[in-house]
């Protein structure tokens, strides 16, 4: 699999204001039940995400190992999933949506991240502190629906490849970004700062 080429299937739109929305669009060649299933049992999302324990159930709460936490707040299968996404000490209002429908012999995937950024947070990384992490796992589903291995999470960016992905990444989400209106030159620091951290320098 060509992972700059999997990475320039996403589709990012930013949207700026109180509250920050991402969205990441693309398509996956894979029926629409399997991709629904990949992305709400249990089993299945451990192979490629994380793994997650909870009441799975709408209104109930699930909780993903090292990350984020929430309430199953609407889910409609095989087509809406809406969850609270909090993660850490008082993190406000956070919800991911994705939503599924079925196109060209496949299913078109959409994942909507709407939050409260600290303004802080935002000047300094912008939208690819958190765009980044799921472009990593939208490649983590395509190599899981394609019978791919999963990638070395804790390696991946030391590597050439994961290196130009997150690098990639971090640029999509910079121009993304300025299309929202965002200054230009807060957007370079920002992407620069985003890459930092995701893969920093070996050398440095």
């Amino acid at each position: 699999m060509d992972f700059i080429d999997e990475l320039n299937r996403t589709h990012r739109e930013v949207t700026t204001g109180a509250r920050k929305n991402m969205l990441l669009r693309r398509h996956y060649d894979a029926d629409i039940e399997d991709v629904w299933q990949a992305c709400t049992e249990a089993e299945r999302l451990a192979r490629w995400f994380l793994p997650v324990t909870g009441d799975l159930r709408l209104g109930g709460t699930y909780q993903l190992q090292g990350n984020a936490g929430g309430e199953i707040l609407r889910c409609e299968p095989p087509h809406v999933l809406r969850v609270s996404w909090l993660f850490g000490e008082n993190p406000g209002f956070s919800e991911v949506e994705v939503r599924l429908s079925a196109k060209d012999g496949g299913t078109l995937f959409e994942l909507h991240h709407t939050a409260e950024v600290p303004q802080e947070m935002w000047t300094r990384y912008g939208p690819g502190s958190v765009g980044v992490g799921w472009d990593l796992s939208l490649l983590g589903l395509a190599l899981y629906l394609s019978g791919g291995a999963k990638v070395d999470e804790e390696t991946f960016h030391e590597t050439v490849e994961g290196r130009r992905f997150i690098t990639g990444s971090g640029r999509a989400w910079g121009a993304a970004q300025q299309a929202a209106g965002d200054p230009p030159d807060h957007v370079a620091a920002g992407v620069a700062a985003t890459i930092a951290f995701y893969a920093p320098d070996p050398s440095s």
